[in-house]
């Protein structure tokens, strides 16, 4: 008789309104046979909001390790596990990397049921370009530290998306005005889907003023966007001449454009067109 495997089931739940959860995931979560949770009282008021009774296993940062073997054993006798963070889509800056890993080396199917991200959530409202962005999690907690990670965006032609907690928004703030200079644009989402959202888009230093000028504003958690540098045209051509210079000998034109374009943020046509130009000079 063919063994019968389970599957895991990586469910987004709600990041602040309970209304912000899709009738798939909440199917998922009322059919499997567990819902690995990152804080089981934290999740245990979804399940009571939406008459959930599956039971639920804690698996956080202290346990990942230990619980991971547990549930993949639990996944290969045929049950099947959903896993869920304390808001939003799990594995993004919550537990879950080892867990998806031994899934992953079992052969074990893997379901993602997608939802709500604080982080895409401020990107998608934050009237900035962010058609090429990297999500940084975290920044440091020492300040000397956190202006080294704020200078690697100084010329960076990519937005940055980045999480930051009530206790040091104005100290991270105040460390990206020195690195990042007044004018860079930003975009902050605060208590993102809460009773007291906050969107606000402005430059570096009027986001400064305003979160210094309004207690109520340095309370609760936060998501950053700090928009790409504005980029000088023949500056970023001449980069762009440079680096191609070094791999056309190499490669082939289409590749060339590629791995410039993926280095610089700059459009692919367009540095295909410059390397043409080059190929004929």
């Amino acid at each position: 008789m063919e063994q019968v495997i389970g599957k895991l089931y990586v469910v987004a739940t709600p990041i602040g309104n309970l209304a912000d959860i899709s009738p798939r995931a909440l199917d998922v979560l009322r059919q499997v046979d567990l819902i690995a949770a990152e804080d089981t009282r934290h999740s245990a008021r979804l399940m009571a909001e939406y008459s959930i009774k599956t039971p639920l296993k804690a698996y956080h940062d202290h346990n990942e390790e230990y619980q991971s073997g547990i549930l993949v054993e639990k996944l290969l006798g045929g049950q099947n596990i959903a896993l869920i963070s304390d808001a939003g889509t799990p594995l993004i800056n919550d537990p879950g990397y080892r867990l998806l890993s031994a899934v992953h080396d079992a052969d074990i199917k893997v379901i993602p049921i997608p939802g709500a991200n604080a982080a895409i959530s401020l990107l998608s409202v934050s009237g900035l370009a962010v058609n090429s962005f990297t999500f940084e999690g975290f920044p440091p907690v020492k300040s000397q530290q956190r202006k080294d990670y704020y200078a690697k965006w100084l010329k960076s032609p990519h937005a940055h998306v980045f999480y930051e907690s009530s206790h040091r928004i104005v100290d991270s703030l105040n460390d990206a005005l020195s690195v990042l200079g007044a004018d860079r644009m930003v975009a902050m989402g605060r208590e993102i889907t809460k009773t007291f959202e906050t969107i606000k888009r402005c430059t570096l230093d009027e986001l400064y003023e305003f979160v210094i000028g309004d207690n109520n504003q340095q309370k609760g958690e936060f998501v950053i966007v700090i928009g790409r540098a504005e980029v000088d045209e023949s500056e970023a051509d001449g980069e762009i001449r440079e680096m191609l210079e070094k791999v056309l000998p190499i490669v082939s034109v289409k590749q060339a454009s590629q791995v410039v374009a993926s280095l610089t943020g700059q459009k692919k046509n367009k540095i295909y067109q410059i390397a043409l130009e080059m190929q004929k000079d």
